[in-house]
């Protein structure tokens, strides 16, 4: 965010000194020089959830959420083919945001958090950069870190995303240290202010660090290092169940529409989207022994004649679906949705959007603890994600009266008690189709790692099932892609391919196929 502050002019008229003497008064004439720490927090907590939906349009279709039904130049036929779109900063608002947006708004406010000794405000600050870097790296590969931020330099070299998980896992490291401080001028009033998520709750945000940091030690799955006991342990510090998830919530009283949901049918970022088959065959019974998913009818959108339909990414636009079978878009409709109609799930204007989930992290806990051996553990953790999501699932088809119906208790038990569903020994093939479809519409960052760490149709060791049940990747790749699938998100094109031309050169990023170059954390 910009600092903007209010216009305070006294007693202009009446200097005798002149205007050069009025204007050592202040640095800048039209406003005063210092803001409450706190209130640099508002817009960088929006950005930090609302970002990774702007670009999960893109990353939506990597990892087949929905797909675009556009005849125009579409990212149906870019994305969808897993490639990108050139000379274009589409997927990149995370890069955007991170250092610019948040940049140096966020360094200063961590400073005036450390020098007013706010430590509480300064561990949200840091919770504010490790998520930056994490974003960004899973996105991106190798960011910019050590010179970011720095008003002397014209070019920035890139750092390995080694080093990025490094300092992510040192941030997070020093955030749990300062949210459990009680001295100096700590004050949940005062975050309060700008804490638009837990509105100053300091042990949420403690739960919350933990939380992250699980995450990002379980993405070392495929290396030797790998400690899913450690996970675990992160995991049970973290959320303690739904009440803890960390939810932002959209008022909708602005009139540029930039405090309604992304999703919503006001700012209709998706109106021409539909759901894949991909996610349709994962609740409909087809990937899970034929048992019907009640989440189906409550995330999912119907066709015309009330029919669950999904699009092919081997497709253009709806393929071969008349109008009747054509999916509706996620509000619940053909087109549009008029004024004051309701929507469905998550694509309501004041629907509330998730930065990280109690089921999520139950998911994360139910993979380490399947490495482990541990069956009951993962068992125990897997059941708990799955009925914890129905439970949000219901949550948030209440948030502006959305049109499905909730999911009985009797509902939510028969699927439960179904074999298919929760089997006598767990695989990774039914945690992460599971998680899936928990992230779906919202996880767009973690289920793309997800399945870029299982290769996106890796089989599951135990069942030779396919660790996500039923994906294929599209038949006809990108053309830059030489036959290869994509790994990583070229960096943001106004920014990098402009002005970091050489620093791109030195990593590879000039390359036509640098997207399809796997990252570091996914490899042995």
């Amino acid at each position: 965010m910009k600092k903007r502050h209010a216009a305070l002019l006294i007693g202009f008229l009446g200097l005798s000194t002149g205007c050069s003497d009025y204007l050592d008064v202040n640095t800048n004439p039209n406003a005063p020089q210092t803001v409450s720490a706190n209130l640099y927090l508002p817009a960088m907590l929006h950005w930090m959830v609302t970002s990774p939906q702007f670009d999960g349009r893109h990353v939506g279709h990597y990892t087949q959420e929905w797909l675009s039904t556009s005849t125009a130049v579409s990212p149906r036929t870019t994305w969808g083919r897993m490639g990108y779109d050139p000379a274009s900063d589409n997927g990149a608002q995370q890069w955007r945001d991170v250092y610019w947006s948040l940049g140096q708004n966020l360094v200063d406010m961590n400073t005036k958090a450390e020098a007013e000794q706010r430590w509480d405000l300064l561990g949200v600050g840091l919770i504010l950069k490790a998520w930056g870097w994490q974003a960004l790296t899973d996105l991106h590969g190798e960011i910019v870190i050590k010179e970011a931020i720095d008003p002397s330099k014209t070019a920035f070299t890139y750092d390995t995303q080694e080093f990025a998980y490094q300092e992510v896992q040192r941030l997070l490291d020093s955030a749990i240290v300062l949210l459990q401080k009680n001295d100096g001028a700590v004050d949940a009033a005062y975050l309060a202010k700008g804490d638009k998520i837990y509105n100053g709750a300091r042990a949420k945000w403690l739960k919350l660090a933990h939380g992250m940091l699980a995450l990002n030690l379980n993405h070392y799955s495929n290396k030797s290092t790998y400690d899913p006991a450690r996970v675990i342990a992160e995991v049970n510090q973290s959320f303690a169940g739904n009440v803890d998830d960390a939810l932002l919530a959209y008022p909708g009283t602005s009139p540029d529409n930039a405090d309604r949901n992304f999703w919503g049918p006001t700012r209709s970022n998706i109106t021409l989207y539909r759901q894949t088959l991909f996610i349709l065959n994962l609740m409909n019974g087809n990937q899970f022994g034929g048992v019907d998913d009640p989440r189906r009818t409550r995330m999912l959108s119907p066709s015309p004649n009330g029919l669950y339909r999904g699009l092919d990414p081997n497709t253009t636009a709806f393929g071969t679906l008349d109008s009747l079978n054509r999916p509706n878009n996620p509000f619940g409709y053909v087109g549009t949705l008029g004024p004051g109609l309701p929507s469905r799930y998550l694509f309501s204007d004041k629907s509330k959007i998730p930065f990280m989930t109690y089921s999520q992290l139950q998911f994360v806990k139910a993979e380490a603890a399947l490495k482990m051996g541990d069956q009951a553990t993962a068992l125990a953790a897997y059941t708990t994600a799955i009925s914890t999501h129905i439970d949000f699932v219901n949550a948030r088809n209440l948030d502006e009266n959305q049109t499905p119906t909730q999911i009985s208790d009797a509902d939510k038990s028969a699927f439960l008690a179904s074999p298919a569903i929760v089997p006598p020994v767990l695989t990774l093939s039914h945690i992460m189709s599971q998680k899936y479809i928990a992230q779906w519409a919202w996880g767009h960052n973690e289920m793309w790692m997800d399945m870029r760490r299982y290769h996106y149709t890796d089989l599951d060791p135990v069942s030779g099932t396919q660790v996500f049940r039923g994906f294929a990747p599209p038949t006809t790749l990108y053309t830059d892609n030489g036959g290869k699938i994509v790994e990583r998100i070229r960096p943001r094109y106004n920014s990098e391919y402009v002005w970091n031309r050489a620093a791109l050169d030195v990593i590879g990023g000039l390359a036509l196929d640098y997207h399809t170059k796997p990252m570091w954390i996914t490899q042995p």
